[in-house]
């Protein structure tokens, strides 16, 4: 059975009360759901591309026809006759192009969209299931980690980093500065030089000063309730992503999902 309340932290890392978890945390785990939607999501970023339809078929080659002893494909004119136009030529037209008209964009049902992201809140508060996704959370005290709304309001990132390793979440953050490394092949050349892993959500009620101050934590993003989606509560579509909630944004749930 899901947890029903959860301790509130102050940003000394000492508890300073308790608050009851809305409904939406009691919702079951549901991978496959959660999989649907992160995919329907990525692909809404995806940049159609086509080839030009008449690539590799501007030539004058064509067949010599059959009794010479050679194969019947399109030949150039001239002393070489080197075979042209068809796919396995030089400079030939691709066998199975993409095309600019396929469809790339998924789309799945509102009713399952909200599902897979009132399963990918609950499973926030999963110790298991958050460890198993390959966060540190040895030393972080209760799952879901609530913490009082004056950690939303912080503006500078050595307060942000002081209040991090109160609450046991720093060794998470520095796994992931460990994990910064070249990509390999051409994508360095792209714009996307350095591969990490991926850190701790910050989920808030309001975005004042923590925004700023969280920016140049590695791993770490801060989003507010209503901005939540299924991608940052499950980066690559595994769900239990280690998750700071603050204690209005606890209270914003109850408001958008329902629960006492």
């Amino acid at each position: 059975m899901a947890k029903r309340t959860a301790k509130v932290f102050s940003l000394d890392g000492k508890v300073i009360g308790k608050i009851t978890l809305p409904e939406v945390f009691r919702t079951p785990l549901r991978p496959d759901v959660i999989k649907r939607a992160v995919v329907a999501l990525q692909s809404h970023r995806f940049q159609p591309q086509g080839r030009d339809p008449m690539a590799g078929k501007r030539t004058t080659a064509e067949s010599l026809g059959v009794g010479l002893g050679i194969s019947r494909i399109p030949r150039t004119k001239g002393p070489e006759r080197r075979g042209a136009f068809i796919p396995g030529t030089v400079g030939g037209r691709a066998a199975h192009p993409p095309t600019a008209e396929k469809k790339i964009r998924k789309n799945i049902p509102k009713k399952e969209k909200l599902l897979a992201l009132k399963s990918a809140i609950a499973a926030t508060a999963i110790k298991e299931v958050v460890a198993k996704r390959g966060h540190e959370v040895n030393y972080v005290p209760d799952l879901p980690l609530v913490i009082a709304d004056e950690f939303q309001k912080l503006e500078k990132t050595k307060e942000v980093e002081r209040v991090l390793m109160n609450l046991g979440v720093w060794p998470d953050i520095f796994r992931v500065r460990e994990s910064r490394k070249v990509r390999a092949g051409k994508g360095k050349m792209r714009g996307r030089r350095y591969k990490q892993a991926v850190g701790p959500l910050i989920v808030v009620s309001e975005a004042n000063g923590i925004v700023k101050a969280a920016k140049n934590l590695p791993g770490v993003d801060v989003a507010t309730v209503d901005n939540l989606n299924v991608e940052l509560l499950a980066p690559g579509t595994h769900p239990g992503r280690l998750t700071i909630w603050t204690q209005s944004a606890i209270e914003k749930l109850k408001e958008k999902f329902g629960g006492s």
